[in-house]
């Protein structure tokens, strides 16, 4: 009897009351698809706000251009960045379950707080219009109320970092990897779960963006909050069918420990008796990620490979100190980690470019013909391009081209992660080359019509722009989806929530790269006795063309980086080559 309850369990899984979680009553497709649910109106509630954020701060804060964008990526980079908070807590102390719950709740308290400063004149800076009043700049938000706002976003943001660092890997641990029909499951998760980011993302940049332009930034704000609250109690119908990963410690602590065991052994005289390093590797070593927790405990005595053989020092028979002791498991999920690094940073350029769909592209937008017929499209509306295409692509993909590249490749994956991700980074330079072409368009367009320093729109349809959206965002597609798969089959199963985290970190830091980018152009060029690229009294007087073919030119460089680490990397997860 206890012998087949033993087989009925998920090894190292508990359910949402903490008693372990059975096999055909936990897990699943159907257990994933409260956290699709919820990732759309979680994405609503915080791209709504983020994608016109540029133009609330510029004109109802009365910062500049250049403030407002940097704000922007600030707080956009720091949401994702938090996202490695999230991550971490969720291996090393808390379920994914409860790290979403907590998150959401914050999110939830920092929208109201925006929600009550932006309905209420007497926490915002006094109204003005600097057409009528050019010599009387206008007063920007400080005191309080700039405290008040950005205590707001940034209570936001911790919420946002939360659930990105929790949610996907809650939604990807619901299936069985040890068969070939759960590893496609999970693979089908990641392209949905990027389609359902998009599906809020759509109505976030549209009737959100809508709202908020002709019917007040309060109601904008309203929606976002009721969007993240009606998320919270369909996640937790959800309960009743997760299986949530039991908690195994700090990553960070084991990542710790093996680089100083190393360290500290390999100054330590060691004997033959002592060292296991120069012993050959064993053919016979699988990766953790292929095994549930009981099974990962027997492989403590084998052998360390040889990859990376310097961190081999940390296993040793007399360590130089008792809580310096390593496994090889410990070991070999450090090296899993160090491999997987430099295919993060190589996604960094990209992110910087994709940071210029919140910034620079939505006041591009804002100075020509938005109007689609007797309708006036809002600027922030733009992404509906990308986001469009993002749900149509994201199916089309999983249904009809992985099937046909499986029984072309005859592999499980038809298409591997890296690859992937190789063609989101390569649209990310031809995206870069076609935005520097639209806004030699549109500088000309404002030259000819004598419009450089007015603020009235230029007689050119926005729909230039969506070009560059176009491409950026099936960049976005194929990169974000192959990340997060890519990082949650190849880490250790303890530090699975941090790893696919670095997919959102690779977004911080691409915003915060952006931010840095623009300061070094701005002081570069402008030491040189001319007006920098990116400053003006209009946008058109920036030279954004300069500033984009830059990025790709940056790009360019990125995508042969990435190819030097891609090509040398060996996938360790099962069916990432293997034959069908």
């Amino acid at each position: 009897m206890e012998g087949g309850y033993q087989d009925t369990r998920w090894e190292g899984y508990v359910d949402w009351r903490n008693k372990p979680a059975l096999r055909g009553k936990h897990g699943g497709m159907l257990a994933a698809s409260f956290a699709l649910v919820v990732e759309g109106l979680e994405n609503l509630a915080y791209l709504a706000n983020a994608s016109n954020l540029v133009l609330y701060l510029s004109k109802y804060m009365h910062l500049s251009p250049s403030k407002s964008a940097n704000n922007v990526t600030n707080f956009m980079g720091t949401a994702f960045l938090l996202a490695l908070l999230g991550g971490f807590l969720s291996d090393a102390f808390f379920t994914t379950y409860h790290i979403y719950l907590i998150s959401a709740l914050i999110e939830f308290l920092g929208l109201i707080i925006l929600t009550i400063q932006s309905r209420t004149p007497s926490l915002k800076p006094p109204t003005c219009d600097p057409s009528t009043t050019p010599s009387m700049p206008c007063q920007e938000i400080d005191g309080g109320k700039a405290a008040m706002l950005f205590i707001g976003l940034y209570l936001v943001a911790l919420g946002v970092g939360g659930i990105k660092g929790s949610l996907p890997t809650h939604g990807a641990e619901q299936f069985d990897e040890n068969t070939p029909q759960g590893r496609k499951q999970r693979s089908t998760f990641f392209n949905y779960f990027v389609f359902c980011l998009s599906f809020g993302a759509l109505i976030a940049v549209t009737f959100v963006v809508w709202v908020e332009d002709n019917k007040g930034w309060e109601w904008g704000f309203a929606i976002s909050t009721i969007a993240i609250l009606v998320s919270i109690p369909i996640f937790f119908f959800g309960s009743s069918f997760y299986r949530n990963k039991i908690p195994s410690g700090s990553p960070l602590t084991t990542i710790c420990k093996v680089l100083v065991a190393a360290m500290l052994n390999g100054c330590m005289s060691r004997n033959s008796s002592n060292a296991i390093a120069n012993l050959s590797a064993s053919p016979f070593y699988e990766p953790e990620t292929n095994k549930e927790p009981e099974e990962n405990a027997k492989q403590t005595d084998e052998i360390p490979t040889q990859s990376l053989k310097f961190l081999n020092r940390a296993v040793v028979n007399k360590p130089a100190h008792p809580a310096l002791e390593c496994t090889v498991n410990q070991v070999e999920g450090v090296k899993i980690v160090l491999k997987i690094l430099p295919i993060f940073a190589c996604t960094i350029v990209l992110n910087c470019c994709l940071a210029q769909l919140s910034t620079f592209s939505v006041e591009q937008a804002a100075s020509m013909d938005t109007k689609l017929g007797s309708l006036k499209i809002p600027p922030a509306s733009l992404p509906v391009f990308p986001v469009v295409f993002i749900m149509i692509l994201a199916p089309v993909y999983d249904h009809l081209i992985i099937p046909f590249a499986r029984r072309v490749t005859n592999t499980e994956m038809g298409i591997t992660h890296l690859q992937r991700i190789g063609i989101g980074l390569f649209l990310s330079i031809i995206s870069m080359a076609v935005a520097a072409l639209v806004e030699i368009k549109r500088k000309r367009v404002a030259t000819d019509s004598g419009l450089l320093d007015s603020t009235a729109p230029l007689p050119i349809t926005f729909f230039w722009i969506a070009l560059q959206y176009l491409f950026l965002g099936s960049a976005d597609l194929f990169t974000l989806a192959g990340l997060l798969e890519f990082f949650f089959t190849e880490a250790p199963a303890s530090m699975r929530s941090l790893a696919t985290s670095l997919s959102w970190a690779s977004l911080a830091m691409g915003y915060y790269l952006s931010s840095v980018i623009v300061s070094i152009v701005n002081n570069v060029t402008g030491n040189s006795g001319h007006s920098p690229w990116l400053s003006g009294y209009t946008i058109n007087r920036y030279h954004l063309d300069r500033f984009y073919w830059l990025m790709c030119v940056l790009s360019a460089l990125n995508f042969l980086h990435y190819l030097f680490w891609a090509m040398r990397y060996k996938y360790r997860s099962a069916g990432a080559g293997a034959s069908k």
